[in-house]
């Protein structure tokens, strides 16, 4: 069977669970009452989309959050998550659920603030995506109203746009242009006692409301309706009017332009066109408006009708300022009028995006005090204000975003997982002037680089506790704690300053992007001819770049580029300490620890401070090694020298070493696990700093220790038989296979290690 085929097929089922087949009026009633949710009101129903996905646990700003997942974007496989800004995310949330509830801020318009750059127009695709994937679901159904008043009485007026019409005919159907709720059909006093019963027997603290009369245009079809059946002396008249051969009920997938309104930068028209539409003139002639002006003639094209029952976005405010404060009365009145003498009821979340300009535009009057003309619009804007991302993983997810077009979410069990992912390589291919393809290698750290030194950009240099620089704190802004040798050091242990500016300004990513890609376009000699690769981009490639190019870059203000210019001599140290990490761990990786050596060095650890008793392998109970305790911690340690011990016996300085850092490290184990029976064999020895410091890492001393004939000098061409040359063969075949390099990232990042190490040798 041809392949187009199965995907029709697979088309079709996924239509067949989207849509329904029409219900009547009656139905939907009993449906709501099965399902309450699919009658929610729009900020109920925003609201409802956004925790239907879930929350996950982050790190931010070196605090655990719980973060929504819906603005992972996780129905468009993260294609435009918001990365970052969990907590004003949260802020947001938590508005609308007091919105929803009627409790407080239902006057309010939400409004989205930030420099460029900062994810808020991912925001707007992420809501649109999530409101539309979650009207999909049993949950999410939306639903509104269609009429068919035709006749065969041809002299009749129909509800069509001219011609004669038959009830028969699916083309009659007319579905209300701003989806308005079902509930609105009925009289006021009969949906409030729907709507008692409802949330009576809703479990939620925030109930259904529907306030919202018929909209215009159905209002014209159920006026004619009554009127006929008035006339024809119909004794149960809501039941002749809402009859399946008039009224249906339908669902309908939300989306811009059904559920959804969106206003964009560039679109133009009187504010009222804006709003809610136009009159169509020509229409106006041909329907039988009997002296007034026909809602059918009517466009229903503005922002607030396509966003009626769910969502109103105005994307980059300051363009549409003059339209803002004729939305004043909308969120507490609920209602716009089409013309002096045609009102219509509004249900929409109203939700403003803007630039930094736009408070400037608001401002403009400050000086007034209470004279300001623009004081009642300030008080309705509830703002939230987006900043540049200040975690280094994020960062770097975005960047290799920009990059790549990934789209998955960074998620991690621990945030060694994340470290992997933030140093690792990434591979672009990338199309010459003569059309010839290439890959081309960001190394290890280079993405890392980037991401770092635009972090430390954004961070508030004034808020630094003493002790530490921007890279501290970058780095436990990401982590949630500083790793300084065998101490580890929370976040809540530093005084910051929770009132800088943190993420206010910096390097936007847009500028590390075409920064990186410029890099890519450009013909190079990766400094060495010799090379089996030449097409590799190094960290220091690319930190150079960045700050070159700050004086060509019109974004920045000269104060910035001096500022920025500054800040990049820690990222290169911290960057060059890490890739002369990995060179390290690639030489002595054949030389670690086994991990059977060190849980012995615990196990006599321990039972020397705590008399425990310690047993061999035949089950006959031994006393503490004093000497193999002393060889561990002088010779894989590197701690202590035999000064220190009296024969085998530790002096003072290692007592002390044993209890503050092996002991009380065994110690607050035990208390974490102590409704289990603690065994020290059970213990992850990489949750003690100084042994995950023996098992995960090694100096230059380990190194010379190890490899007494090793130079470095000879790394860029070592005499072949010679022991350099031989720890040069398995540290680049290291680096490749376990480390993630390429040949020629491997061999350029060594070199640059060595070319380090060897002025300091001797």
């Amino acid at each position: 069977m041809p392949r187009g085929t199965d995907y029709v097929r697979d088309a079709d089922r996924a239509l067949e669970e989207t849509y329904e087949e029409p219900m009547s009026l009656a139905a939907y009633v009993d449906r709501i009452f099965e399902n309450p949710s699919i009658a929610s009101h729009a900020s109920k129903y925003l609201l409802e989309a956004i925790e239907a996905a879930g929350t996950r646990t982050v790190v931010e700003e070196g605090e655990e959050k719980e973060r929504y997942r819906f603005f992972d974007d996780p129905h468009n496989d993260g294609e435009h998550a918001i990365l970052g800004n969990t907590e004003v995310l949260n802020g947001f949330v938590d508005d609308l659920r007091s919105i929803a509830a009627g409790r407080a801020k239902d006057e309010k318009i939400i409004w989205f603030e930030g420099p460029t750059a900062t994810g808020k127009s991912e925001l707007k695709r992420c809501l649109v995506n999530g409101l539309r994937e979650y009207s999909k679901t049993p949950d999410g159904r939306r639903y509104t109203v269609e009429w068919n008043v035709t006749t065969a009485d041809a002299g009749e007026r129909g509800l069509s746009y001219g011609g004669d019409a038959t009830a028969a005919d699916e083309q009659n159907w007319y579905e209300s242009p701003v989806q308005a709720h079902p509930l609105s059909v009925f009289p006021e006093d009969v949906r409030a006692d729907v709507l008692a019963q409802l949330n009576d027997e809703l479990d939620d603290h925030v109930p259904v409301q529907v306030d919202a009369q018929l909209d215009p245009f159905s209002r014209e079809a159920y006026d004619y309706l009554e009127e006929r059946y008035r006339r024809e002396g119909e004794d149960e008249l809501f039941s002749a009017i809402t009859d399946e051969d008039h009224l249906r009920v339908k669902n309908y997938v939300v989306d811009v332009g059904q559920g959804v309104g969106v206003l964009h930068s560039e679109d133009d028209g009187r504010p009222k066109e804006r709003l809610v539409g136009s009159w169509m003139h020509g229409m106006l002639q041909e329907l039988d408006s009997r002296g007034r002006k026909n809602p059918q003639a009517f466009s229903y094209d503005g922002v607030l009708s396509q966003g009626n029952g769910v969502l109103t976005i105005v994307e980059d405010a300051a363009q549409h300022a003059d339209l803002l404060q004729k939305l004043l009365n909308v969120p507490d009145e609920q209602s716009v009028k089409l013309d002096k003498g045609i009102g219509m009821d509004v249900d929409s979340q109203l939700l403003i995006i803007s630039n930094p300009d736009l408070e400037a535009q608001l401002n403009q009057h400050a000086d007034r005090n209470g004279m300001d003309p623009l004081k009642a619009l300030k008080r309705r804007l509830d703002k939230h204000r987006f900043g540049y991302l200040t975690n280094l993983s994020l960062e770097t997810e975005l960047i290799r975003r920009e990059l790549t077009g990934e789209t998955a979410v960074w998620e991690a069990d621990s945030y060694d997982e994340l470290a992997d992912r933030i140093r690792e390589p990434v591979r672009v291919t990338v199309k010459d002037r003569d059309g010839e393809t290439r890959v081309q290698e960001f190394a290890p750290h280079a993405i890392e680089a980037a991401a770092l030194y635009a972090v430390v950009t954004r961070l508030d240099e004034e808020t630094l506790p003493n002790g530490l620089d921007l890279v501290d704190k970058a780095l436990i802004y990401d982590q949630g704690y500083l790793q300084e040798g065998d101490s580890r050091r929370e976040k809540a242990e530093f005084d910051f300053d929770d009132d800088g500016t943190d993420g206010d300004h910096g390097v936007p990513v847009t500028y590390t992007r075409d920064t990186l890609a410029e890099l890519l376009q450009t013909d190079r000699d990766r400094h060495h001819a010799d090379l089996p690769v030449e097409d590799v981009v190094m960290p220091r490639d690319v930190l150079n770049a960045m700050v070159e190019g700050l004086a060509d870059a019109p974004v920045f203000s000269s104060g910035e580029r001096s500022e920025f210019e500054n800040r990049v001599v820690p990222v290169k140290n911290y960057v060059y300490d890490q890739q002369e990490s990995d060179v390290i761990e690639a030489i002595m990786h054949d030389k670690r620890v086994d991990e059977e050596t060190v849980a012995e060095y615990v196990e006599h650890v321990y039972a020397w401070e705590t008399d425990e008793p310690l047993y061999n392998d035949r089950g006959e109970r031994v006393e503490p090694d004093p000497l193999k305790m002393k060889l561990f911690e002088v010779e894989h340690l590197g701690r202590f020298s035999e000064a220190e011990y009296e024969g085998n016996l530790p002096r003072e300085s290692v007592r002390n070493f044993r209890r503050e850092k092996v002991i009380t490290s065994l110690n607050r184990h035990a208390w974490e696990h102590r409704d289990a029976d603690f065994a020290v064999e059970d213990v992850d020895l990489t949750a003690i700093p100084v042994i995950k410091t023996v098992l995960e890492s090694h100096d230059w001393d380990d190194v010379e220790r190890t490899f007494e004939d090793f130079d470095p000098r000879q790394w860029d061409d070592p005499p072949s038989g010679t022991e350099t040359a031989a720890v040069k063969d398995d540290t680049i075949d290291t680096l490749v296979t376990l480390f993630g390099y390429s040949e020629a990232s491997a061999e350029l990042t060594s070199r640059h290690v060595m070319g380090q190490v060897s002025y300091r040798w001797d």
